[in-house]
Order: structure tokens, then sequence, then C-alpha cells
């Protein structure tokens, strides 16, 4: 028995596709800004020789990298509210969990990068006696940058395709208006196959976007 293709249903709705993609694309842009400062924040904080900044950073880290992303998601929505006698509601939710977790692993992006850098340009930059932040601005960062670039925007593309676990919490999201239209339709292959492709064009058009931004950094270095 062959399967007949019916996407009606699914260009019926498409309003609501839309309002999802366009939420999916606002919650990964404000979780991708957040995430970077965390990330830095930590990267900064584990690289420092004292050991009650680093040894909190390594713990924070190592947590979120060891632990399922849906955890946080609950956590923030069911447990949070309950400690702090609060009220959060599914975005709020989500961009916590969400800049959190991608900070964990920016700050080990970022780690990466820095450590990366040759250890006799930092003793050169001393020896001329630049102060830490000029080196790190003048010297490390401007190179640092180029070799962080890659697995940044790797790491963007996992947290993008992450935002899908929000619509646990009802945040209206690409996957959570795919099953909005499922349930109004009982087309399952039509509306998950559409999202999917949704999915792809979104991630191929920034992943072009970032080979065109990683082209120019690399020529402009």
């Amino acid at each position: 028995m062959s399967y007949q293709w019916d996407f009606s249903g699914v260009w019926a709705r498409w309003d609501l596709l839309l309002i999802g993609l366009t939420n999916t694309i606002k919650i990964s842009a404000i979780s991708i800004v957040l995430g970077v400062v965390v990330g830095l924040i930590l990267a900064f904080l584990k690289l420092s020789p004292r050991r009650y900044l680093s040894l909190p950073a390594t713990a924070f880290i190592e947590f979120y990298r060891n632990t399922p992303p849906i955890i946080h998601f609950f956590w923030f929505y069911y447990a949070l509210p309950v400690l702090a006698n609060i009220s959060l509601d599914p975005f709020v939710a989500a961009i916590m969990a969400l800049s959190t977790q991608s900070g964990a692993f920016y700050a080990e992006v970022f780690r990466g990068g820095i450590v990366s850098i040759e250890t006799g340009q930092w003793e050169g930059a001393r020896a001329l006696g630049m102060r830490h932040s000029q080196l790190m601005r003048r010297i490390i960062l401007p190179q640092a940058i180029t070799r962080m670039f890659a697995p940044f925007v790797e790491r963007s593309f996992e947290l993008t395709k992450t935002t899908a676990l929000a619509s646990t919490l009802a945040y209206a999201d690409l996957l959570y208006q795919a099953m909005i239209v499922n349930s109004e339709t009982f087309r399952p292959l039509e509306v998950y196959s559409t999202i999917a492709l949704m999915y792809v064009i979104l991630l191929v058009t920034a992943s072009t976007l970032a080979r065109i931004a990683e082209a120019r950094l690399t020529a402009y270095r």
C-alpha cells in the first residue's frame, strides 16, 4: 500500500509554522548572545590562577556538559520557581536554560582558543612591557578569534537545534507549532517533514553566512 502525500493541511496552517520559526530564531539569537557573555566570564574565571575562581567555573562547566539539556529546561521552569518563590513563563525559562548551557560550552571554545596561542607570543608581549589587558586585546584575542570561529558556529547550530526542547514547556517554537498543526490535520509525515526542511533551510542559510564571515575574518587577519 503506497502512502498518499497530502500537504494541503500544512499549507492551510502555514501561518502557525511561520510564527514557530520566528520564535525559534528569536530564542536562538537571544540565547547565543547571553551564552557568549556567560561563556566569556566562565572562560576567564577558569583561566584564573586563583583556585577560588577557577574551581567554581570548572564545576559549573562540567555540570552542564555532563547533564541532559532537557533537565535544565525542567529545572528552570519547575524547580527554580519553587526555590525562589517566583513565576517564570516558558520563554524566560527556556532562555535561562539555553544561555547557561550554551555558556558552559562556549567557555570551553573560548578557553581552547586562548590557550592555543603559542607560549612564545605571551612571553614576547610581556617582555615588551605589555599589561595583561593589552596582551589579550592586541596579541592573543585577534588570533584566538579566528581559531574559535568554526567551533563557535558549530556550537551555535547545536543550540539552535536544542531550542526544540522548549516545546516541552509549551513555548510556541517551531516544534510546538508543528504539534498543533499535526493535532488538527492528523498528517504527521507531512508536518514533521516540513519542519525538518525548515530547520535545514535555516541552518544551511546560517552556515553559508558563517562561511562568508569566516572568509572575511581570515582575509582581514
